[in-house]
């Protein structure tokens, strides 16, 4: 009979980060180039320190949201 096979935090933290960092950056590109409406008042709600738009804002951001892909997998894979 086979064993289910683990789940890596390591796996699992880099993918949640990297498709994070991906969705950031493309709500970020919507907010600049589309409509920053609403845009720029929910990443300010997500992202402690968040300002529209500056580039230590975007790099602020950038660690955040991997970092907020990490506790996730921190959090999912031992469960």
């Amino acid at each position: 009979m086979k064993h289910p096979s683990r789940m890596s935090i390591l796996t699992v933290g880099m993918s949640v980060g990297t498709f994070f960092l991906a969705t950031y950056i493309l709500c970020v590109a919507y907010g600049v180039f589309v409509s920053a409406q609403g845009m720029h008042q929910l990443l300010q709600l997500i992202i402690p320190g968040f300002t529209w738009i500056t580039w230590q804002s975007f790099s602020l951001g950038l660690v955040v949201v991997f970092a907020y892909g990490w506790y996730i997998a921190g959090v999912f894979v031992p469960i």
